[in-house]
């Protein structure tokens, strides 16, 4: 690879076929057209038969390939991730109940916010690291509830392991799992609430979320009635129970089913390959490459010193090197705006700037949409970048 970076006039020779490496929305699946997609459905009422029998097929093929236990709710809730993780917290979080939001990137931080300033959680430990560290969780209390985010979307930093939440623990646990499943494995018995978003590590279209109930919440849902008020997205229950329709496919307000359609044709080309272990094996190895890349360049390191607590989807580097830590803070943000700039300019890669809120970086995604060989591709392309931003400041 260095060899095309010693010569500015001399480009690396070929590009990345398919040049998104977004975190979010993520590239399609390899292969993917419209003409994939199933239509019979498209205007349609989301209340028909025929519709609702195609987001409950969403439903089962998603618990079927995340091997979900049988006795945990699945649903579809509107407003992607955001929408079904808050609607979780609204639901059971009591004030009379301790409680610990633990965050170590921006989106954990969005609902450490929600616990204090919106909900006023009275008895609320919150648990904070810089980018690229997790706080300690064995601090956590087994008796409080718990939210947190399993992968750090924009730190590239996730959980190693649920030691943390003993079996059978008195607290409830709300799991952001959005850019970790599909590419991760969860850990059911000690999770109460799941959520995630279709255009995370399937690819698919954005705006729709999952949430995942285990018999635990759906008790602490019906039995606790929020003092505050609830907005009608976020109203699981049907007078003291959960409203089970909602996890049969009859949805809190319309879904879109053109991109139930497209989550379908994800979920079936993952099922085609393998399932969850085959995506998982995919991003293991287009994440390898990106590490083992960054281990072998100087000017680069990890934004997660800790290798076990790499992330497999969303690779988060930083620059080092005296000529960088020589530049104005000013000019080191500078850096990898320049690079993705340069590469977008070429049509060789997309959207892989660093979080805007993260200290200056790049994020790589990694997760099983990706083609290794795109990736292995497209690594040449930032070395030579990063030269030519060097000499040219």
């Amino acid at each position: 690879m260095t060899e095309y970076a010693r010569g500015l006039s001399h480009e690396p020779p070929v590009k990345p076929e398919r040049p998104q490496f977004s975190s979010g929305p993520t590239v399609k699946f390899p292969g993917w057209s419209l003409d994939k997609l199933k239509t019979e459905s498209l205007g349609r009422s989301h209340r028909s038969a025929h519709a609702k029998g195609r987001l409950k097929y969403a439903i089962d093929l998603s618990r079927e390939l995340l091997g979900i236990p049988d006795d945990y709710l699945v649903g579809i809730m509107p407003a992607s991730d955001t929408g079904a993780l808050e609607a979780a917290m609204w639901t059971m979080l009591d004030p009379a109940r301790p409680a610990t939001v633990a965050a170590w990137e921006s989106f954990g931080n969005v609902w450490i916010q929600d616990a204090v300033k919106q909900l006023k959680l009275p008895n609320l430990q919150t648990l904070s690291a810089d980018y690229g560290e997790i706080p300690d969780l064995a601090t956590i209390p087994q008796r409080n509830d718990v939210v947190f985010t399993w992968n750090g979307t924009t730190s590239g930093a996730m959980i190693p392991n649920t030691d943390w939440l003993e079996p059978g623990r008195e607290g409830i646990v709300i799991n952001d799992a959005t850019s970790a499943i599909f590419a991760q494995e969860m850990d059911w018995p000690k999770l109460d609430a799941t959520t995630y978003s279709w255009q995370k590590v399937m690819g698919s279209e954005a705006q729709h979320g999952m949430l995942i109930l285990s018999p635990k919440a759906v008790e602490r849902i019906e039995s606790y009635d929020p003092a505050w008020p609830l907005p009608k997205l976020f109203r699981l229950k049907k007078g003291d129970k959960i409203n089970r329709g909602i996890f049969e496919g009859a949805t809190i307000n319309t879904p879109s089913l053109l991109a139930t359609e497209d989550y379908i044709a994800a979920l079936e080309w993952a099922k085609s390959i393998g399932g969850r272990k085959a995506m998982f094996e995919r991003a293991d190895a287009n994440a390898k490459i990106v590490k083992d890349w960054i281990e072998a360049k100087p000017w680069l390191r990890n934004m997660v010193s800790d290798p076990a607590k790499r992330t497999n989807t969303g690779v988060c580097m930083m620059f080092q090197g005296d000529w960088y830590e020589s530049l104005s803070a000013e000019d080191q943000a500078a850096v990898p705006k320049k690079i993705v700039s340069m590469l977008e300019e070429r049509n060789v890669g997309y959207d892989f700037n660093g979080y805007r809120d993260a200290p200056p970086s790049l994020r790589i995604w990694c997760g099983g949409t990706l083609e290794a060989e795109d990736i292995e591709r497209l690594l040449p392309w930032i070395e030579w970048a990063y030269e030519s931003v060097k000499d040219n400041t």
